[in-house]
């Protein structure tokens, strides 16, 4: 009979799931095949790892560590590469399941992440634990609500309350057996997956990711962008909200107005999703679109501040899809909104210098508003190529063009190549000049 260790690793995903209400997403995992040429599976299941520490209230990393520890133990003794791999994956996704109570654990003990984080303070289901948990109960309210929250707890909430019970490169360099990659289409079902799987925190999140990657999606078109582009826009779409692993739904859920220090904790989530994308190379291009989705023009988002001319194109569309599909789902605090109402708050947003004019006619279009006439620029520019063009004038390189608008050297290029020809011109200064006499640089 084979060990336990040597199980496939499908069904690593259904064990590591198992307290999940939505075992599919593990299933959207299996059946891959060997790419040489694809996204490393180990890249985006770390990632999510960096998740599962900040759901857990532990520094960055604790669950990479715990994977090298892991992977030495299992050498020590012996085992082969497909038990290693078996070792490998389970060490990365052991509680990968444990934010989808979140919500209950919120409700009955006031912050989740605070109560996960008991874990590793207590023998697991001994007294101590127990007892550490009884002293949660309600915690944050009132001593009355305190005493409320308990009554309830143990008269309805006895089924809830069963369920609750550098080391990166190491980790990505210690895959065992064969590298597992993902091709183009696998790549994006295995982010759909994760992104379903982290809207399960919250239930006033179902679907979200999912809904806004759509949209993004269907906005970028609209707005002219290159297949890359919308590429890239589809997929930022979908792990955007990894950081919302890192904050409690004591505050997510919560039906009231926030307190400053809750706030803040809000403000730092895209903050959290950059983090955990920043350290593969394959997956930091989306980070750098999805850490800039609620930043503002005039500089009041998060969690930079950044000022209109250092948002990227494509974040701007992805924050005003985010901010219309979030309008019209239910929150705590309020109901969902009509398509009118969430589009008329979309254009006060524009008219007081929040959002970008362009991304939000294209996110209204793309979710079936009636759109205005398309702006052209002189020549027939596009907004994007008037962009490309102005950054052309100050002097940037097409490398630099692609840093400062999170898109590939060639897709830059092949803008540059279009401008060229609407405008007639042969080189970049002749670009600058016109540029220049068509106001199209800032006075």
């Amino acid at each position: 009979m084979r060990s336990e260790w040597s199980r496939p690793i499908d069904s690593i995903f259904a064990h590591s799931l198992r307290r999940s209400t939505n075992h599919r997403w593990y299933g959207r995992l299996v059946g891959i095949q060997v790419d040489p040429r694809g996204v490393r599976l180990a890249e985006l299941v770390a990632a999510l790892s960096l998740g599962i520490d900040l759901g857990f209230g532990q520094p960055m990393e604790h669950v990479l560590r715990q994977c090298l520890i892991a992977l030495r133990l299992a050498e020590h003794v012996g085992l082969g590469d497909e038990e290693r791999a078996t070792v490998y994956y389970t060490s990365l996704l052991v509680n990968v399941g444990c934010h989808t109570d979140a919500h209950e654990q919120a409700k009955w003990f006031g912050d989740d992440i605070t109560l996960r984080s008991t874990k590793f303070d207590y023998e697991p289901r001994s007294f101590a634990e127990a007892a550490a948990m009884v002293r949660m109960i309600g915690a944050g309210a009132s001593p009355w609500d305190r005493l409320r929250t308990g009554l309830e707890l143990a008269t309805t909430g006895r089924t809830a309350l069963a369920s609750m019970l550098e080391t990166w490169t190491a980790v990505i360099d210690s895959e065992p057996a064969l590298t597992v990659r993902l091709d183009a289409t696998q790549f994006e079902t295995a982010l759909t997956a994760i992104a379903d799987f982290v809207d399960l925190k919250s239930p006033y999140a179902l679907g979200h990711a999912r809904a806004v990657s759509e949209l993004a999606t269907a906005a970028g078109q609209q707005a002219g962008l290159t297949d890359d582009e919308v590429a890239m826009l589809r997929r930022a779409g979908l792990v955007a909200g990894l950081g919302r692993l890192g904050v409690s739904n004591a505050i997510w859920d919560k039906a009231g107005a926030l307190t400053v220090g809750e706030r803040e904790r809000v403000r730092m989530h895209p903050y959290f999703t950059g983090r955990m994308l920043q350290q593969s190379e394959a997956l930091a291009p989306l980070g750098r679109v999805a850490v800039a989705y609620r930043e503002r023009l005039d500089g009041s988002g998060y969690p930079r501040g950044l000022p209109g001319n250092a948002i990227p194109f494509p974040a701007r569309i992805l924050g005003a899809s985010d901010a219309y599909q979030a309008m019209r789902e239910p929150r705590p605090y309020r109901k969902a909104l009509d398509a009118e109402h969430a589009a008329a708050e979309l254009r006060t947003d524009v008219r007081g210098g929040r959002l970008d004019r362009d991304a939000v006619d294209a996110v209204l279009a793309a979710a079936g508003h009636r759109a205005p006439r398309r702006r052209e620029g002189p020549a027939g520019l596009t907004a994007r190529e008037v962009e490309v063009l102005t950054l052309i004038a100050h002097g940037l390189s097409n490398k630099q063009i692609a840093a400062r608008l999170v898109i590939s050297p060639k897709t830059a290029g092949n803008h540059i190549e279009h401008i060229y020809t609407k405008i007639g011109a042969g080189n970049r200064a002749s670009a600058g000049l016109f540029a220049m006499q068509h106001g199209l640089l800032p006075a």
